[in-house]
């Protein structure tokens, strides 16, 4: 099939984009940087430069790379996050999950394409009592802008009834080119004990390897009906387990534990949700209507043999 990639050089899309080409299909893929654009030419796609802010650009490029499937991997996420700053961090990426996926819907329509596969988040959910979240649960939209954003991209590709919508949602990435990766920007703050377990650390976060995310991503363009998917691993950890185990995995000292309310003044509330309420998410629909299963059933696996 001829797929187009919406951020192809981003830190899914660099996995992805070879994935993609190994398994056979005609890939283009769009950038907004002349450099990044070699890339992903020596991955065996066609590139673009292409603005998704630029509505005239966005309906040029479709209509030169005539998709039949489009794959929506566009965010500008910073390198070095700040907890308390993160709402004016991810203005740009709301706007891309905004007016961004207006954009490329009109020009995925005007192009031909049959079928949008974009990216979400599996750490948006509404609080919930214990149990791990699916599908079927509520995002928690009004708690930030930037969950906002996020439901707003859902409705909008979930709604193009004339296009197969599909909405894949992440756990948070690690491995090679992310901020869990050696050389990253959580590495770093690990390193420098500026991450520490918060409270009683209970909070359970959704791992995926970046290439576990990718290949999910190939199983999406390829089937399972419309709707949204977890696209995590098998084993969603506390933070009390999984932030040690990291910090072992990249050398570092263990982690300070810090109380609840310090937490909460230091880093923000939604940084302490995630700290010490949030809940896990299954892939239970992801394995069993995607036929997918990730390589690295568990980030125990994946931070011992995959960081990069």
């Amino acid at each position: 099939m001829k797929v187009l990639v919406a951020g192809a050089s981003g830190a899914i899309g660099r996995p992805l984009v070879p994935q993609l080409v190994a398994a056979g299909h005609e890939v283009s893929g769009t950038t907004r940087s002349e450099e990044r654009a070699a890339d992903i030419q020596a991955a065996g796609a066609t590139p673009a430069i292409c603005d998704f802010f630029e509505p005239e650009n966005v309906k040029r490029v479709f209509a030169e790379a005539r998709p039949e499937v489009v794959v929506h991997q566009l965010t500008a996420i910073p390198e070095d996050l700040d907890p308390r700053k993160m709402v004016a961090q991810f203005e740009t990426t709301n706007r891309l999950r905004t007016e961004g996926t207006r954009n490329l819907l009109a020009a995925s329509r005007e192009s031909g394409a049959r079928r949008v596969v974009a990216q979400s988040i599996a750490f948006a959910y509404a609080p919930r009592e214990g149990g791990v979240h699916d599908e079927d649960d509520p995002l928690w939209s009004e708690a930030t802008p930037i969950f906002a954003a996020v439901q707003e991209l859902e409705d909008q590709v979930l709604g193009a009834g004339d296009l197969d919508g599909l909405v894949l949602r992440y756990g948070f990435f690690y491995g090679p080119g992310t901020s869990y990766a050696p050389d990253g920007g959580t590495a770093t703050a690990v390193r420098k004990r500026q991450f520490p377990v918060m409270g009683a650390g209970k909070g359970e976060w959704p791992f995926i390897h970046i290439d576990d995310a990718a290949s999910a991503t190939v199983a999406a363009v390829e089937r399972g009906a419309p709707g949204a998917y977890n696209v995590v691993d098998d084993d969603p950890a506390p933070l009390r387990d999984w932030l040690p185990a990291y910090a072992e995995a990249i050398g570092a000292k263990k982690p300070m534990r810090v109380p609840k309310f310090v937490a909460r003044l230091a880093a923000g509330k939604m940084a302490t949700h995630y700290g010490t309420a949030m809940r896990g998410a299954s892939n239970e629909k992801a394995a069993r209507e995607l036929a997918w299963s990730p390589r690295y059933g568990s980030w125990r696996q994946g931070f011992r043999e995959g960081l990069g």
